[in-house]
């Protein structure tokens, strides 16, 4: 796997900036697992005076004495990593009475939730640290944390002894399409929104992707050969997040095979629906399921919405590699891609086309100087389904239709779309723009009188 670094501009810059300044830096940094947090803290401190530790599950003293050898390290104070101390208080102020360097020191405290459940008074004590001396300068305080719930209530939230005294936050959000076709920059179009579709845009994953094999080739050797990086993935990340792992597995099982509602779920699974509203819940917070609403620009209620697997590694790995656990072992890897993925693969590489399409179009609205606000999502009833809405403030919707397959007939994907603005709920009786989203460029000449554009998966790569 390759080590470069790629992207990540805008946060470095920002705590670039935090750490110039004159007065101190109060910065959470949160995001899901795998997505890059621990990898951009530790370029950011490269080259800098910096205490970075990272919490674990884990008794409060063993964690107190990793600070103290990570802050030892960091001052060049041996005999700190054997001092005694009693508290997180006495440790703090301990490197502050050591810290002589004329540059602000930083202080990173990754995974900061088993921190804070091993020492619950550590949010209170970071609080102190900060309303009486952090504040005034030379302490840059980072904190950051992979549940996304614990983030936002214990250290964002109203209720949390640090409200109100953070500097700035980021939250690390997955690459997007184009910035994920970095990792892989000689590989064409198809190819780098297939491993999109598989990957997602997390920068471990993308990396265990080599550029020399092909997709096939990548599937084989890290998501279907026992040794493989990625064949025990999903598990793992579950089981360091999650107990009760067989209930989730049951869960994202059902998700990755289609049961969208509460109530297919509870049939699938044979989870009660107060149970069932629970582990959902959990699944959102750690940002690997989410729930959708159909998009019209009417109120929608609750037995409207529909959970999806948001990961996208999580959403191939449950629909080919879990379920068929016993028959890879027999098939081998190679033989298991053949014959359990690739009957399925263009199916599930269209429906990651649909959502590479979604999060194009606000870089489309940009190009096309639409300046009016705008909701980006799909809509389904029990008889239709459209993959891109559009819902634009000035009275207009996009309603988009995504071919990752061959088109050979343009009037019969025109008819498709139209059969479906047609029957679109548009209470808002706004202007109905068409727009077609393909994998291969097209000649065709877009009818005016119906809006219509047509966009190819190139031209979506090209967006600025």
């Amino acid at each position: 796997m390759s080590d470069a670094f790629v992207g990540r501009k805008a946060e470095l810059k920002l705590l670039e900036e935090s750490w110039k300044s004159e007065t101190g830096a109060l910065i959470p940094v949160y995001g899901r697992r795998r997505v890059g947090k621990s990898e951009l803290l530790v370029k950011f401190l490269t080259g800098k005076p910096a205490i970075y530790v990272t919490g674990k599950v884990a008794p409060a003293g063993l964690q107190l004495r990793e600070f103290l050898r990570a802050a030892a390290g960091a001052l060049r104070e041996p005999l700190l990593a054997e001092h005694p101390v009693a508290d997180w208080p006495a440790a703090f102020r301990l490197v502050e009475e050591r810290w002589k360097g004329p540059k602000k020191l930083v202080i990173a405290l990754d995974e900061f939730q088993w921190m804070a459940a091993a020492s619950p008074e550590l949010p209170s004590v970071l609080q102190e640290c900060w309303d009486r001396r952090w504040q005034k300068g030379g302490m840059m305080l980072i904190l950051c944390g992979s549940y996304l719930g614990f983030m936002e209530r214990e250290v964002l939230g109203r209720q949390s002894p640090l409200f109100g005294r953070r500097t700035a936050q980021i939250r690390l959000r997955p690459f997007g399409y184009r910035e994920a076709a970095a990792f892989h920059p000689n590989w064409s179009r198809p190819n780098q929104a297939s491993v999109y579709a598989i990957c997602g845009g997390l920068p471990f994953y993308l990396r265990c992707f080599s550029p020399s094999l092909s997709l096939e080739q990548n599937l084989a050797a890290h998501l279907f050969d026992e040794f493989g990086v990625l064949f025990r993935e999903p598990e793992f990340l579950l089981r360091e997040e999650l107990r009760e792992i067989s209930t989730y597995n049951s869960l994202l099982l059902a998700l990755a095979a289609g049961s969208p509602t509460n109530t297919e779920i509870a049939r699938t699974t044979g989870i009660g629906n107060r149970a069932l509203h629970y582990y959902l819940t959990t699944l959102v917070e750690l940002g690997y399921v989410a729930r959708r609403y159909p998009l019209t620009g009417a109120p929608s209620t609750a037995h409207q919405v529909r959970y999806a697997l948001e990961d996208p590694l999580l959403r191939f790995w449950f629909r080919f590699v879990y379920p068929n656990l016993s028959l890879i072992a027999r098939l081998g890897a190679v033989a298991a891609v053949r014959e359990l993925v690739l009957p399925g693969l263009e199916s599930y590489l269209g429906q990651g086309f649909e959502r590479l399409c979604r999060e194009a179009l606000p870089d489309l609205y940009a190009r096309e100087g639409v300046r009016a606000g705008f909701e980006i999502g799909e809509y389904w009833d029990k008889d239709l389904q459209i993959d891109v809405v559009g819902l634009r403030q000035d009275h207009w919707t996009d309603l988009g239709e995504c071919k990752w397959g061959r088109v050979d007939s343009l009037p019969a994907l025109r008819s498709e779309l139209d059969r479906r603005v047609r029957a679109f709920p548009n209470s808002r009786q706004a202007t109905l723009g068409r727009r077609f989203f393909t994998r291969q460029r097209l000649r065709v000449t877009a009818d005016a009188s119906l809006h219509e554009r047509w966009h190819c998966l190139e031209d979506l790569y090209e967006l600025e």
